[in-house]
């Protein structure tokens, strides 16, 4: 259980909206009324307990505000962190632990001359800002040894993504994605990573020499706003050698059964289309916004599946000015293709948010549960999100499963002691 508590003022002191929060464990198959859904907000002065099942597999999720129409600004201004899940089998293999497994998010940002974060999204389009911060400081220096180490990368940008490759051109072993390890570690000189996605890569600095430094480097992706300052991520400096080797493989099988990688596509599966679109000067899925879900009282969905169903999932995106990064709450799913071709390689293992380039379509398959009730899914470009490119699905029969607003409402502060 964490307790959230917003002690945030009453408006925001430069852009003047009221702070209402909504807190999102993304990556979990949480309860709706602990899953962070638009409307089930937290007020200035106001707390709720959400209660975390930890059930899945280990993995890499995070956090962050979901409150509705404002969830761009509040996540942009530091309401997101990692939240890092174990078991036993990730803490038996002989990959990087400890100090060697670094978490890295990574968010681009604007500043005025006092160092005040400024926040424009061009008419709701995107924020694309000409800082690259890490872990939020700004192109960061990491000293390493000569030895393996474990990243993992989260992509906490509003609206950028980023081609992620290293300047000497030595590979990246991806070991693990959304929904934790993949079964095998995939070699990759470069990989595309769009917002909310993570990827868990080991790098090996035993290669290199002493004093030398590596540089992250950022190739870009389509239609991303680029400055001189985005093309760097970070460094890496080399100061020696390894004073601990434990931890320092990395094994052939990583987990034996992926979550969502044994799903098969076959011929009497359910398969449903989102188009992701620009409609009526909102971003909308399917020709509807969430106003659409808000006018119905909530009960209207654009998806049904049943308790345990498998479902393939059509994503599509007809503009050639955006990609979309479409995130589904509560499951994982396997990618099948994209535009008919295979997925990129180092994807190839659990996910929850996938990048959904321009004048793309790609095709997801997942089984829907463990639970039952009304989920959300939606466009992790914050800003598109916003206004209003978020849908809502519902597991289960109608009325089943707890209402994500009314099960579990928040409270007035004081907060009693935990």
């Amino acid at each position: 259980m964490v307790r959230q508590i917003n002690n945030l003022p009453g408006r925001h002191p430069t852009l003047g909206y009221q702070v209402m929060t909504s807190t999102h464990l993304h990556g979990s198959g949480s309860f709706p009324q602990y899953d962070g859904y638009a409307n089930d907000v937290t007020g200035p002065g106001q707390w709720k307990d959400y209660h975390y099942p930890n059930h899945q597999d280990a993995r890499t999720l995070w956090y962050h505000d979901h409150g509705l129409h404002h969830t761009a600004e509040n996540a942009y201004m530091g309401l997101a962190a990692m939240y890092i899940m174990t078991d036993e089998l990730e803490q038996s293999l002989p990959i990087p632990h400890g100090d060697y497994d670094v978490p890295l998010i990574i968010q681009d940002a604007m500043f005025d001359e006092r160092g005040n974060m400024i926040y424009d999204d061009h008419s709701h389009s995107g924020l694309y800002g000409d800082v690259i911060l890490v872990n939020g400081r700004p192109w960061p220096v990491m000293k390493v040894e000569r030895r393996k180490y474990r990243f993992r990368f989260l992509n906490a940008s509003l609206s950028r993504g980023y081609a992620f490759r290293l300047s000497t051109g030595d590979p990246f072993w991806i070991i693990g994605t959304d929904g934790g390890l993949r079964q095998f570690p995939q070699r990759t000189t470069t990989f595309r990573q769009s917002m909310a996605e993570r990827y868990e890569v080991v790098i090996d600095f035993a290669t290199y020499r002493t004093g030398q430094r590596i540089v992250l480097e950022n190739l870009g992706v389509q239609n991303a706003v680029d400055y001189d300052g985005t093309r760097n991520v970070m460094a890496f400096d080399v100061v020696g050698d390894a004073t601990d080797l434990r931890g320092n493989a990395i094994p052939d099988l990583l987990n034996p059964k992926p979550p969502a990688m044994d799903l098969v596509e076959t011929p009497n599966l359910r398969t449903r289309r989102f188009e992701f679109m620009r409609a009526d000067g909102q971003w909308a899925i399917n020709g509807k916004t969430w106003h659409d879900a808000a006018d119905s009282g909530y009960e209207y969905v654009w998806a049904d599946p049943g308790l345990n169903d498998t479902e393939i999932w059509e994503f599509v995106n007809t503009s050639r000015g955006w990609f979309h990064p479409v995130h589904v709450h509560l499951i994982d799913f396997k990618i099948l293709d994209r535009n008919g071709k295979p997925p990129f390689d180092y994807e190839l293992g659990p996910k929850d948010t996938v990048y959904v380039g321009e004048n793309e379509t790609v095709r997801v398959i997942a089984r829907f549960g463990p639970h039952q009730g009304k989920y959300m899914i939606h466009c992790h470009n914050l800003v598109h999100e916003d206004h209003d490119m978020m849908a809502q699905f519902r597991v289960g029969r109608p009325g089943g499963g707890d209402d994500p607003v009314k099960a579990a409402p928040c409270r007035d502060l004081p907060s009693p002691e935990l």
